[in-house]
């Protein structure tokens, strides 16, 4: 059994990289954000513009300035789920933020293989894989330096990136807005 520690445990490592933190997010929803203020006013029609001191903005903001990168690709369904479209519309307002999010259409990840798991890679050397309980639930994650793992991630890094279309640009490609 891997050893599986709250994400808030790791908080340190989205300021303490050096160089890049990347996300791979394939699921469907995160519970987690059905719980947030943001998806209450996501679902009363307001847009989830760029906040200046919401905390995600704000770090990622100030890691962008020090030249740091943030990137994720969002693997999205078609017609996407009431999650994605939550996610869809709260990209932008993380990439004003100086995020670089992409999105990736799950039939066109599942074409080029990409696994179906989520995880953060810091500086290409630690990985940090998330585990999901019942009903979607984050459980925490597995940190891991091992050279092997590293390397799965950093080429699965790559194919996703690949692939994937900025944030600008996937509403364009056929997926409804909300």
């Amino acid at each position: 059994m891997p050893d599986i520690i709250p994400l808030s445990e790791v908080s340190y490592l989205f300021e303490d990289f050096e160089h890049t933190a990347w996300r791979l997010q394939t699921r469907q929803e995160y519970p987690s954000d059905r719980r947030s203020v943001r998806w209450k006013r996501w679902q009363a029609g307001e847009t989830l513009a760029y906040e200046a001191d919401h905390p995600w903005h704000s770090n990622v903001r100030a890691q962008a300035e020090a030249g740091k990168r943030f990137e994720r690709v969002r693997v999205v369904d078609d017609p996407p789920t009431e999650g994605q479209r939550f996610l869809l519309a709260s990209g932008l307002s993380n990439a004003e933020a100086g995020e670089d999010v992409r999105y990736l259409a799950r039939i066109d990840a599942e074409r080029v293989g990409l696994p179906d798991g989520d995880f953060w890679l810091f500086d290409s050397r630690i990985l940090a894989r998330f585990h999901f309980g019942e009903h979607a639930a984050t459980l925490g994650v597995e940190l891991i330096e091992e050279p092997s793992a590293v390397l799965s991630a950093c080429q699965v890094r790559d194919l996703a990136w690949h692939y994937a279309v900025r944030t600008e640009e996937f509403p364009k490609h056929g997926l409804p807005d909300r």
